[in-house]
């Protein structure tokens, strides 16, 4: 059953953007009456149908599931990467329960930001969180930070690990044996050729451990999906 997110509620119903409207419409081709899934605030509900004119509008039967975590919240730290790779890093990481991403601006970094082009960008984004949200049946959708410089970096309270390459002693097994425990942990990820010395330096000024994740050089794209899939196995029930 295909899984949709909404912020609208109007007494007991609840009403679906235009782009969900289309997709039920135009790629499902639902009709009234036909059951969706849809999740408002961290709940999800199986709902029919009942009207299919300029908004989809569900009447909601009963709650499926809620939010039940089994450990703190993760939050990706990523450079700025080329459209596939970051497409990719977005798409997978919602699949394996991140929380928060944020986007910086490496001095290795390939691709530039362009500010002038941000709205477009991040509306693209969004819409790969969303959609990999509701493919993978979470109930939230990671948020997007604004791109911004590792300086720039604020709010960082918790645990935190940056990827490194010079680092050959402390291992992703080591660190997390020695924080079994957290409310929330930052993963930060280098570019292709990892972090300069002075931008890891720059994140041991702000807490961060550096962590190795084993003898061999993993691409760019990989290190996350590999760090999160790490989490989950460790702290899954």
């Amino acid at each position: 059953m295909q899984r949709y997110f909404t912020n609208e509620k109007k007494e007991s119903l609840f009403y679906l953007n235009l782009k969900d409207t289309h997709h039920i419409t135009k790629v499902m081709r639902l009709r009234e009456g036909d059951l969706i899934e849809v999740v408002y605030q961290r709940q999800a509900y199986e709902c029919k149908i009942v009207k299919m004119e300029n908004q989809i509008v569900v009447e909601p039967i009963h709650v499926i599931a809620q939010e039940q975590r089994n450990f703190g919240e993760v939050t990706l730290i990523i450079p700025l990467l080329k459209e596939q790779k970051m497409d990719y890093i977005l798409q997978k990481a919602t699949e394996l329960g991140v929380d928060e991403i944020r986007i910086i601006e490496t001095e290795r970094s390939v691709v530039k930001w362009n500010a002038k082009k941000e709205d477009k960008k991040r509306e693209r984004w969004a819409t790969i969180l969303k959609e990999a949200s509701e493919q993978s049946k979470r109930l939230t959708i990671p948020i997007l930070h604004p791109v911004v410089k590792i300086n720039d970096l604020t709010d960082l309270e918790g645990t935190k690990m940056i990827c490194s390459t010079r680092e050959v002693k402390n291992n992703v097994k080591l660190f997390l044996q020695n924080h079994a425990k957290y409310d929330k942990m930052f993963i930060a990820v280098g570019p292709e050729g990892g972090f300069t010395l002075q931008e890891e330096n720059a994140f041991i000024e702000k807490g961060f451990t550096p962590v190795t994740l084993g003898k061999n050089i993993l691409r760019v794209e990989t290190v996350p999906l590999f760090c999160l899939s790490v989490l989950m196995y460790e702290y899954m029930e």
